[in-house]
């Protein structure tokens, strides 16, 4: 049985009309629940009804670039960059007047949730990140090589750096998309039904452009949204983690696999957990909502 839709809503924040489904009691504890690439808001409905029925009010945004999520002027650069996620979050958070929230999110959701978390600490009563833990990038260090067992994991983001990538990107969306789908989630038996549910949200004219400059410009390959330099300078330092944090990792995420020592650690300062979920790949929010909406909890 599918979980009742949340209402979607649409609220200007900072450069975006930002759309976003609500669940939950208008005064019950804030939760923000931020997805990744290639996914959408689908990925929290069963999560979003846990934490509603648990009392708890639950922000659901489409990112820039996905769904009805839109730019308020043309002149805003198309960034993906690791700022502009983590900008947005704050923007939003403003529009609402939500002075603190449990920040939970992965893949980009994940980067946006931990850059709040760091820069901000004082928006976020908790952390709960998945896919990689510490999701902050130093892009002044991307050039250094990972082990060739983690650096074949990555073809897509460096594919994106050409003209053909772009075009495979922007010649068939859902094909590459429903591609990454199996990959990073290899024990997931998603039916066509679920995917179109969420690929409808790479129509928006923007999806390929902040996809391509995300993936470009965290190797330093292409310059960033000058607006944004002052937050890219302070995530540059790789600033600790200062908020209770919970971490999830999918055993079988085919993109991110879980290490068997926990280097992200040290990045947390606070009250920290790590749980490895068995059975589950890269999208935790859709693949484990019990386990996702838990970890939520157990921080307010």
């Amino acid at each position: 049985m599918m979980p009742t839709p949340g209402a979607l809503r649409s609220i200007s924040a900072g450069v975006l009309d930002i759309a976003y489904v609500e669940r939950g009691p208008a005064d019950g504890p804030s939760v923000i629940l931020l997805h990744g690439f290639p996914y959408d808001v689908h990925a929290y409905e069963d999560v979003a009804e846990r934490l509603a029925d648990a009392g708890r009010r639950c922000i659901v945004p489409y990112l820039r670039g996905y769904g009805p999520t839109r730019f308020r002027s043309a002149r805003t650069m198309r960034s993906g960059q690791q700022a502009a996620l983590g900008a947005d979050l704050l923007a939003l958070m403003d529009a609402l007047a939500i002075p603190r929230a449990v920040l939970a999110g992965y893949d980009w959701g994940g980067r946006a949730a931990c850059i709040v978390a760091a820069l901000w600490p004082e928006r976020a009563s908790g952390l709960v990140s998945s896919g990689s833990p510490y999701n902050i990038q130093a892009i002044a260090e991307a050039w250094r090589p990972a082990p060739p067992a983690e650096e074949f994991r990555y073809w897509y983001q460096y594919y994106f750096h050409s003209e053909r990538g772009r075009r495979a990107l922007d010649g068939d969306r859902r094909g590459f998309c429903r591609f990454l789908w199996r990959l990073w989630s290899p024990t997931w038996a998603f039916d066509d039904a679920e995917f179109e549910r969420t690929a409808a949200a790479f129509d928006n004219e923007d999806f390929v452009s902040i996809v391509i400059h995300s993936y470009r410009h965290r190797f330093g390959g292409i310059p960033g949204d000058p607006a944004l330099d002052g937050i890219e300078a302070r995530l540059a330092l790789l600033p600790d983690i200062t908020v209770p944090s919970i971490v999830l990792e999918g055993a079988d995420d085919g993109v991110d696999p879980p290490q068997t020592a926990d280097d992200a650690a040290r990045h947390f300062r606070a009250a920290y957990e790590r749980r490895i979920l068995p059975g589950v790949g890269h999208n935790v929010p859709q693949e484990a909502p019990e386990s996702f909406a838990d970890a939520v909890l157990a921080l307010g």
